[in-house]
């Protein structure tokens, strides 16, 4: 399909679109969770990312992950094995221009999303619908960059996607009750749960739970306790199933670091400012379990706390 000038697409609101085909953009964590629910809910699946291996990968962790829900009964082999089959794999946005709904997963920085979606709707039907997975970042001003904003939406999925029940659906300012209940749709189609939060910066679920992770940090930082003490005192004392230091190692100190900055720029509050310590982790390059080291070492047999 020929790019189009973004300018000169006609898109008719009252269009009404059958979610039937996703696009998914990124292979990391997240796209490939939302591959695995999509497929796995009888959807055809496009996962797109810049690199081969890491399609090759995702696929691989794709049928991983499957293959355990079957030895645990939770899917037959016969449903891993039509899940797989619907998933088709492109190294360009081009792999995803008849696709009726896009979300994007990519790195948790507006301008490389932005990139994105101006080049993604160069490709794009015009009816199809365009969603971000992003965990903090105004829907809005995403909406803003595309040449429907209208046809924009938040879909938040939790980590791990297979996991978790809960999806946030963000709507922006320009997002019609068409796309919203499209989505919606869609989100229950995967068996998931809807919670509906406001263009606000985080939303619903990292508005709450970043600070708290954040002021974990504090608590290291300023010696009020160790990795171990700190997540001990959370999980036994508060039935965490993961201790706050263990969980930000999980996420991605990167993406901790993200999403308290825009907590921090959006609200102007003193309380969402980034801990130092974040900081200095994330400058250092240990962004948690991805990098093999955060708040844990994660390289021997068994993650041993760094401070």
């Amino acid at each position: 399909m020929n790019r189009r000038d973004m300018r000169a697409v006609p898109v008719d609101d009252k269009m009404a679109v059958t979610i039937k085909k996703v696009g998914v953009i990124g292979s990391g964590q997240m796209g490939h969770g939302i591959a695995h629910v999509a497929a796995l809910a009888g959807l055809d699946v496009v996962l797109n990312d810049v690199s081969d291996e890491r399609l090759k990968s995702a696929m691989a962790t794709i049928n991983g992950h499957l293959s355990r829900q079957v030895a645990k009964q939770v899917i037959t082999e016969d449903a891993r094995k039509k899940a797989l089959e619907r998933i088709t794999s492109s190294e360009t946005l081009d792999g995803l221009s008849d696709c009726d709904l896009v979300i994007e997963t990519a790195v948790e920085k507006e301008e490389v999303k932005r990139k994105i979606f101006h080049e993604l709707c160069a490709v794009l039907k015009p009816e199809a619908i365009v969603a971000t997975n992003s965990s903090s970042i105004s829907i809005t001003r995403l909406a803003a960059s595309t040449d429907r904003p209208e046809r924009f939406i938040g879909i938040h999925f939790m980590n791990p996607v297979p996991a978790m029940e809960l999806v946030e659906l963000i709507r922006g300012i320009a997002t019609d009750d068409m796309t919203f209940d499209t989505a919606k749709e869609f989100v229950g189609k995967l068996g998931k749960q809807v919670a509906v939060s406001e263009d606000f910066p985080a939303f619903i679920v990292n508005r709450i739970l970043l600070p708290m992770i954040n002021e974990a940090i504090y608590t290291l930082y300023e010696g009020v306790g160790n990795v171990e003490a700190i997540d001990a005192a959370m999980k036994l004392g508060a039935h965490h199933p993961m201790g706050p230091l263990e969980l930000a190692d999980f996420i991605g100190l990167d993406t901790c670091l993200s999403i308290m900055q825009v907590l921090h720029e959006g609200l102007a509050d003193s309380k969402y400012r980034p801990c130092p310590l974040l900081v200095k982790y994330v400058e250092a390059g240990w962004l948690g379990r991805k990098t093999q080291r955060g708040f844990y070492d994660y390289r021997g047999d068994k993650p041993v706390p760094t401070r």
